[in-house]
């Protein structure tokens, strides 16, 4: 089943994915694309030096007229296509050979600068407006970025440098962001150096994540592969992410903003990855969620080599949920905080926030998790006024290095823990909670999260 979703890609077919039934459950259902063009029929030169910004722009407004008579490719040949921003349409295939690169321009200049999203208010790093990501598209229907395993760079290193300096004139913009789509397949290419994301679905539905490689150095400050946010209908499967800071990142909305829009990430299926994260963490949830998190499904997933494997964050403020979530079937290896929640991340976009917005943090499961070298089992900062609630941890087994001499961390919060080693906090083996319980909130989210996503 799986090759043959990989020739179906590889012929560029249009998707329809059934709603119906969970992405990650079924292959989206693909029809061909009747019309293509070569990127070279508009004058692109792949030489790495040659500015294709026009070339993009005008082969992708030549096939929108093609979104009614069954959608188009846009091929790219292998080369290396220097080009700054540029806006996808509906029923289109962007695809990319085996050699192709798509370069982003390392001039700040040639880069537009964008409103900031509506559930944000701002810039994420500075005040205002944000530089346009390299490809965009909005309100788009049924949009396929895939190829054969070619690269989209985005050649980050002068926007590190101009983050790391407080040089930013706007924020940092992000190699693909989809904003306010349906129906949207991102599969089989190579993600390199994001000046701050990779993959970022923005309001979305119906979005389908698969065998992608993403990658940032150590040094890249901030970088994240994929950010679903204010999305629902997500799947993510058989991708390898290894990123400066954090590897997948569930958001929806900054403070009064992300209220005010009112946009939840819900109906998330993450399985089959492999994932690295150097100075954040390799799972992320929040900090920015105050549109609400919920109904999350994450199994079958190796963790490495990182800061922090699955991680919590929220903050006075923020308002909103993160609640029935599971994760199950996790190895992890060499990572300094296994699992971890705190409500004290995270700062604000400015003065007009509520101080009393309490964020909440209830039913989490994590089962089935094994580690080695692990310095910190776990850790639970709640929060005193909203305390986390209901956690339920079931066979999980950490093996602890030298340099651990406090296991577990918790305060303010509750809930209950079976066949856990290191014995976790008393906070975690609250005696009103049972294992029955747990198993029967596991089992109920699980179907609903196979009827609903």
């Amino acid at each position: 089943m799986f090759v043959a979703l990989l020739l179906l890609l590889a012929l560029s077919n249009a998707v329809n994915i059934d709603a119906d039934v969970g992405q990650c459950g079924s292959n989206p259902i693909l029809d061909p694309r009747p019309h293509s063009v070569s990127i070279l029929e508009f004058g692109a030169v792949g030489d790495g030096k040659t500015l294709n910004t026009l070339a993009f722009q005008n082969a992708i407004f030549y096939l929108k007229s093609f979104a009614d008579k069954g959608g188009a490719q846009l091929y790219v040949p292998p080369g290396n296509w220097l080009t700054d921003s540029f806006n996808l349409t509906s029923h289109l295939t962007l695809f990319l050979e085996k050699g192709a690169a798509i370069i982003g321009s390392q001039d700040p200049s040639h880069w537009n600068v964008v409103e900031p999203l509506p559930s944000y208010g701002r810039g994420l790093e500075v005040p205002g407006g944000r530089y346009q990501s390299l490809i965009n598209g909005y309100m788009l229907n049924d949009v396929v970025i895939t190829g054969n395993n070619g690269t989209i760079d985005g050649t980050g290193s002068v926007w590190w440098e101009l983050f790391s300096s407080h040089s930013l004139n706007y924020s940092r913009p992000h190699l693909v962001e989809i904003v306010a789509s349906e129906f949207v397949v991102v599969s089989n290419i190579t993600f390199l150096n994001a000046p701050a994301y990779s993959i970022h679905p923005v309001y979305c539905s119906h979005v389908h994540i698969q065998n992608v490689s993403i990658s940032a150095p150590p040094e890249s400050p901030y970088t994240v592969g994929i950010v679903p946010d204010s999305s629902d209908s997500v799947c993510i499967e058989d991708c390898v992410v290894t990123m400066g800071y954090d590897a997948i990142a569930l958001k929806s909305g900054w403070d009064e903003y992300g209220i005010a829009y009112g946009r939840p990430t819900e109906n998330v299926h993450i399985r089959n990855v492999h994932l690295k994260a150097y100075s954040g963490s390799t799972l992320a949830f929040g900090s920015d969620m105050s549109g609400g998190i919920s109904n999350v499904l994450v199994e079958h997933a190796h963790i490495f080599d990182s800061n922090s494997g699955v991680e919590f964050r929220t903050i006075k403020g923020r308002g909103g949920y993160m609640k029935d979530i599971i994760i199950s079937d996790i190895q992890m290896e060499n990572v300094h905080t296994a699992i971890a929640a705190t409500g004290h991340c995270g700062s604000h976009p400015d003065g007009k926030f509520d101080p009393n917005a309490l964020p909440l943090l209830d039913h989490i499961t994590l089962k089935d998790v094994t580690g080695t070298n692990i310095t910190i089992a776990g850790s639970f900062v709640g929060i005193e006024e909203s305390p986390f609630t209901n956690i339920c941890l079931s066979n999980i087994t950490f093996s602890t290095n030298s340099v651990s001499t406090i296991t577990w961390k918790c305060s303010n919060v509750s809930g209950f823990s079976d066949s856990v080693f290191p014995k976790p906090c008393p906070d975690l083996e609250n005696p009103s909670y049972s294992f029955s319980s747990c198993f029967s909130y596991l089992l109920s989210i699980t179907e609903r999260n196979t009827a609903v996503l």
